[in-house]
């Protein structure tokens, strides 16, 4: 990707004078990047199209010259995207493919499009063009499984479940709560990528190859066209930052995360032990062996496909980590993780929010289990602090009410009132109002709080914000 390629057989005429032998057939095919970047075809084109018009402007190049260039550079578009496009290795990357079949479609008028730029600033620019539409993506697919979390949130926002710390049956929330938990992870998302996207919409083009350009450019005008807020203020910095696709994957990897996470509930709640969800069926497998079994392999795939992504993340890190200013041949690495990083990203959001609205919950279970494990404690020792009772006395008071319970083999809410009298004399028969699952969720109803009509106002306006 830098200022020098390599051919077969031949020495590259778009830097071959410095050359006295053929490079190695090996080594040109080792070198070339041709077989990934010609991703950024589209962004190649764009950024060019945009310096052509910017030397006309400028008057480096004619007006018939900048026009035969846009005719050119359309024509050769339609056959990238048509596929008649034949690219070689031998021309090592997309910015000398291009290039090449500009010249011989316009002949001389063609050789004079790189003035003024060098390939190091225009790989630079073509990433960020490409990056600043995959987020746009990205943003896209993040809101509509948020629309589908928010969908069902509203559609279970009274239905009583389990919380969970350590794995251990803790206070009773509804399934919409914790649905909307999930929107919130998911919120600080889009907030990484927004400001990810933020930083890099400057433009590195003018910068040339690491000191700028000694030909009267207009680097502000080259921005307006592609749309960049601005320009990269410093030539060195400009060709040879990567830091917004290290930026890109550790938002990436912080959405894989959060999506392992979902992945690992999902699991758990479709599993036999728990039965809380049911995974629509076109969204799992079967075994070769065991015809009962139903696996979430699309949760367990995200799950798995999380490293992958942690991979990429590494892999960029480690790759700028001891490169001297400017460019160096190490950063034609950089494509091929950032790309697999979003197509990894992509698909998971896209399996997640078609999963999302045909996800059904199983209420029965979820509020069996609710009522194991004495969720339910909390409520006992606020109820007591309210009646007078220092919190840490109210706390052993709970306690040793619950291990009446464990011998009773009764829930709290099961107890007598002479039972539960016999440990504090605060307690009055007003107690059972606060030990019930329901009376535990309508009691917590504050901003925030998981009371059923606080997660169906926060469903509801979370619904009209996506909208707007």
């Amino acid at each position: 990707m830098s200022d020098k390629a390599v051919v077969q057989g031949q020495t590259n005429s778009a830097w071959g004078g410095r050359f006295q032998e053929s490079t190695d057939a090996f080594v040109a095919e080792f070198t070339a990047s041709v077989g990934f970047d010609k991703r950024l075809a589209k962004e190649d084109i764009t950024g060019s199209l945009a310096h052509a018009k910017m030397l006309v402007k400028q008057g480096i190049l004619t007006n018939e010259e900048g026009a035969l260039i846009a005719q050119g550079l359309a024509e050769i578009m339609q056959e990238i995207e048509a596929g008649r496009f034949e690219w070689s290795v031998a021309l090592e990357d997309v910015h000398m493919n291009v290039e090449k079949r500009l010249t011989d479609k316009i002949g001389e008028a063609g050789k004079k499009l790189h003035t003024g730029r060098s390939r190091n600033d225009q790989v630079a620019t073509d990433i960020r063009l490409f990056m600043r539409g995959a987020i746009d993506e990205v943003l896209k697919e993040i809101k509509r499984l948020q629309g589908g979390i928010v969908d069902l949130a509203e559609r279970e926002y009274a239905t009583i479940m389990p919380g969970f710390t350590h794995l251990q049956v803790a206070q009773p929330i509804t399934f919409g709560y914790h649905l909307l938990a999930w929107y919130e992870m998911l919120a600080r998302d889009v907030g990484r990528f927004v400001d990810c996207r933020a930083r890099l919409n400057v433009s590195p083009l003018g910068a040339a190859a690491l000191a700028g350009t000694t030909f009267a450019i207009d680097r502000e005008f080259s921005a307006q066209e592609l749309g960049f807020s601005g320009v990269c203020e410093n030539s060195l910095d400009a060709v040879s930052d990567r830091d917004f696709a290290i930026e890109f994957c550790a938002a990436a990897a912080i959405v894989l995360m959060h999506l392992s996470r979902f992945s690992e509930e999902l699991i758990l709640w479709n599993s036999a032990a728990f039965g809380f969800v049911d995974l629509p069926d076109r969204f799992c497998t079967g075994s070769s062996i065991m015809p009962q079994k139903k696996n979430p392999d699309v949760p367990e795939l995200v799950r798995g496909k999380t490293g992958r992504v942690y991979g990429h993340l590494f892999a960029l890190l480690t790759l700028m980590k001891s490169q001297p200013l400017a460019y160096n041949k190490d950063n034609q690495e950089d494509k091929e993780p950032l790309f697999d990083t979003l197509d990894t990203l992509l698909h998971c959001l896209r399996a997640f929010a078609d999963m999302m609205p045909a996800l059904k919950a199983n209420k029965d279970n979820m509020l069996r289990a609710a009522a194991k494990g004495f969720s339910t404690a909390t409520d006992l020792a606020d109820y007591l602090v309210r009646k007078g009772v220092a919190f840490r006395d109210a706390h052993e008071i709970v306690g040793r009410s619950v291990r009446l319970a464990i011998e009773a083999q009764c829930d709290l809410s099961e107890l007598a009132l002479e039972q539960l009298q016999a440990v504090s004399t605060a307690i009055e028969a007003d107690v059972y109002e606060y030990l019930t699952l329901e009376g535990s969720v309508n009691a917590r109803n504050h901003r925030g709080g998981t009371a059923p009509q606080q997660v169906l106002a926060r469903a509801q306006a979370l619904k009209a914000k996506l909208r707007a």
